[in-house]
């Protein structure tokens, strides 16, 4: 099989949490571009409708749902509504939440939330969307978007996130386990560990500690809007099938040194 045609997505489906902007938009472009129907959700109509408006102009079919990934009762219907229109090959769990502050001083409302929405709402969906249409196909994709958080701890001078941290970490930790107990079901899962890329979450980190971070990067530079396309199309694809369970750092070299 050529190495285009292993690329290849048409014919398949992906639905990206947190897809209306960031990381989750750059993904779903790349997905769409490969020739996927895309599906999106976010907790803004207002985005979805602008990222669907930005990625037909690339002429990538997409569909948008509203969708709080951090309210378990309304994954259920999410999926639900997905699923009706047929399968979900790929499954991106990329929605995330953040919050900084000293551990002895982290609000444990905040640690809920970041737990709700980081693992236990991706989590859910998973287990749905494999259930329901992965495990039945014998094929699924399913890419967790976590963090350089998620391989090692933040120092405290410009990042001092433990419940993000810790989600992360988790994160990767059901990356490993379902790729383990699902590998027999044809289905790879797989992380996907940004670095710092500018973007809503990470902008007051970048604008205190921006130039330090950059100058303990390898490559001097921070991620851009086409960094994680090739990851997250060969993870998606027929060309990353026996790739699974790993946790790929996407961060210029910042977690080598």
């Amino acid at each position: 099989m050529s190495v285009k045609k292993l690329l290849d997505l048409s014919g398949k489906t992906a639905l990206v949490t947190g897809g209306s902007r960031g990381l989750g938009l750059q993904i779903a472009e790349a997905l769409g571009e490969m020739g996927a129907q895309v599906a999106i959700t976010a907790r803004k109509k207002e985005e979805l409708d602008a990222a669907v408006a930005h990625l037909q102009t690339h002429s990538i079919q997409a569909s948008a749902y509203v969708c709080d990934i951090g309210k378990r009762e309304a994954i259920a219907p999410l999926a639900d509504q997905v699923l009706k229109h047929g399968k979900v090959e790929v499954l991106v769990n990329n929605a995330g939440a953040t919050w900084g502050a000293p551990a002895e001083e982290h609000p444990l409302d905040a640690w809920d939330k970041l737990v709700n929405v980081n693992l236990s709402g991706a989590f859910v969906l998973t287990q749905i969307i494999a259930r329901q249409s992965m495990i039945p196909a014998k094929w699924g994709r399913i890419i967790n978007v976590a963090s350089i958080a998620g391989l090692m701890g933040q120092d405290p001078r410009f990042a001092p996130t433990a419940a993000y941290t810790a989600t992360k970490h988790g994160l990767v930790g059901l990356t490993r386990q379902l790729a383990a107990e699902w590998g027999v079901h044809g289905i790879t899962v797989n992380a996907i560990c940004p670095g710092f890329f500018p973007s809503k979450m990470t902008r007051a980190t970048l604008e205190s500690s921006g130039k330090m971070i950059r100058e303990w990067t390898p490559t001097r530079r921070f991620g851009n809007e086409e960094d994680l396309k090739g990851i997250a199309v060969l993870l998606a694809s027929e060309a990353g099938r026996h790739i699974t369970g790993q946790a790929i750092a996407v961060d210029g070299g910042a977690t080598i040194v």
